[in-house]
């Protein structure tokens, strides 16, 4: 099971120096011009969970095994994509296949970044980037319509469904709205299949400069008021201390920290928003081979969430054996659980939650 955040933003933002941060590597090429990032890049992040690492010492596993987030970083977009301007359209074509929007916006003065736009500006910025995306939502639907409309008169209810579902996202994008602030209660998973930019999850990431990295500065507060109107979020984070975060070794990059003020950096907060946007969770096995962190949507049940780790686990799923995260710490792992009577068998249907420490039974 694959989810994946896509970065996106004007050019000179600093999208490729945060992919290079999270995945530390040089896979995306940093350059102060735009389109240097051709095709989209791809890395796979580890989601930062101690709850994992507290998890193999009380099962003293050999390895800890985390759970992971892929992050596409997609070349900037500038005003005329959906008419094809930069490389528009293969772009927003990268954009269509991510789950999640990562939208990085500058927030930063550096003279000797250029601006497409002339100047630091991030209302603007995210204006025009989400008008390129809802322009070509617009031309997506209008392209459906005429074909809909013709199944629907001759008496196809499925088309007349996904008509009546898609007029009025429609009319939203023609306001200057995302279609994702028109999609009638109880359809979301129905719009998500309609694979729309603007119906996709987003979270704007305001880039800043080291000064700035703890308190932010006005253009981020704007950006966060923004975000809040919009039922969103923000983040704060400097690309360029990430950068260098991540060619220091563990131990260097606490003391690193600590002398911003900083507890944790950006990029972990920033991984765990991703999955957090995503509406992801996280359940774990845990014995003396490995502990593991496994990654499901919130409400999956007990048989799918076994097929995450194997299709056998699912065709063959007889029961779990669950033990809730705290339940597990505070009597010393699987077999203190048991014996305080925090074990439980559950079935097939069962909702899987959160911190869920699971043993699955199955026989094929």
């Amino acid at each position: 099971m694959g989810f994946n955040c896509g970065i996106v933003g004007l050019p000179n933002v600093g999208k490729s120096t945060l992919f290079n941060a999270l995945t530390e590597s040089a896979q995306a090429e940093a350059a102060n011009y735009p389109f240097c990032t051709i095709e989209p890049n791809v890395g796979r992040v580890a989601v930062p969970d101690p709850r994992l690492v507290r998890l193999g010492e009380i099962a003293r596993s050999a390895r800890l095994v985390p759970t992971a987030l892929e992050i596409v970083d997609i070349a900037g977009l500038v005003r005329g994509a959906a008419e094809g301007e930069g490389l528009g359209n293969q772009f927003l074509a990268h954009i269509r296949e991510v789950d999640a929007i990562l939208h990085v916006v500058r927030c930063f003065e550096d003279a000797d970044v250029t601006h497409v736009e002339g100047g630091i500006d991030p209302l603007r910025d995210i204006a025009i980037v989400e008008t390129e995306l809802m322009l070509a939502d617009l031309e997506s639907l209008d392209r459906r319509l005429p074909a809909l409309e013709k199944r629907a008169r001759g008496g196809d209810r499925e088309a007349a469904a996904e008509r009546d579902l898609i007029l009025p996202l429609r009319e939203a994008l023609a306001r200057g709205e995302p279609a994702r602030q028109a999609i009638p209660r109880g359809e979301e998973e129905r719009a998500r299949r309609l694979n729309l930019l603007t119906t996709k999850p987003v979270l704007y990431v305001c880039n800043v400069g080291e000064a700035e990295v703890a308190s932010g500065n006005a253009h981020t507060a704007a950006v966060a008021r923004f975000a809040a109107a919009r039922g969103a979020r923000s983040l704060v984070v400097s690309a360029a201390i990430e950068a260098e975060l991540a060619a220091l070794a563990p131990e260097e990059r606490r003391d690193f920290l600590a002398g911003l003020g900083l507890a944790e950096s950006g990029l972990d907060r920033l991984v765990r928003e991703g999955y957090a946007l995503l509406d992801l969770i996280t359940f774990f096995t845990a014995g003396p081979k490995e502990a593991r962190a496994w990654t499901i949507t919130r409400g999956t049940r007990a048989r799918e969430a076994a097929g995450v780790i194997h299709t056998d686990f699912a065709r063959g799923f007889i029961a779990a054996e669950v033990i809730a995260y705290e339940d597990y710490v505070a009597h010393g792992g699987e077999q203190g659980a048991r014996e305080a009577g925090k074990l439980r068998i559950e079935g097939r249907d069962y909702v899987m939650q959160d911190g869920d420490v699971v043993l699955f039974r199955f026989n094929v």
